[in-house]
């Protein structure tokens, strides 16, 4: 995580580093958010992290999300989830799905390589600080 001073006030942010993962290591998808306090519980880090991701998707509407929960009414692609064309993520039903994800453990997180495991969980955001998020891909058949 690299810190930034922010010029229009006296606090600091922090650029947090953020992948997505699969269970075998491969890197999905990364991206960056700023987050403005050191410590977070893990339901703030995905709260801010999903709230980011559906907020950039809206603006663009690329009819294409790689998000970490896949969207009400999208079909699944190989990278992402399709989405209809003019159609806006709810960015409220989305935290509210993740959220739900992880406490059925559809994903894991692991901040500072170090595993997480409850909503209510405190973590430590400070410099060189890193979230994977470990998505877990249902078995087929029985």
């Amino acid at each position: 995580m690299k810190l930034v001073d922010n010029f229009f006030s006296n606090t600091r942010m922090a650029l947090l580093a953020i992948q997505d993962e699969t269970a075998a290591g491969s890197i999905l998808n990364r991206l960056e958010l700023l987050v403005q306090q050191e410590t977070l519980t893990v339901r703030e880090l995905i709260t801010l992290r999903v709230q980011e991701e559906v907020a950039a998707y809206n603006q663009k509407q690329s009819g294409e999300f790689n998000g970490l929960v896949q969207p009400t009414e999208s079909e699944r692609v190989l990278n992402g989830y399709r989405v209809r064309p003019a159609k806006l993520i709810d960015a409220e039903q989305q935290v509210y799905h993740a959220l739900e994800a992880f406490q059925q453990n559809g994903y894991f997180v692991l901040v500072n390589d170090r595993q997480v495991e409850s909503l209510d969980e405190e973590i430590w955001l400070g410099e060189g600080a890193t979230a994977s998020f470990i998505k877990l891909t249902p078995l087929v058949g029985g």
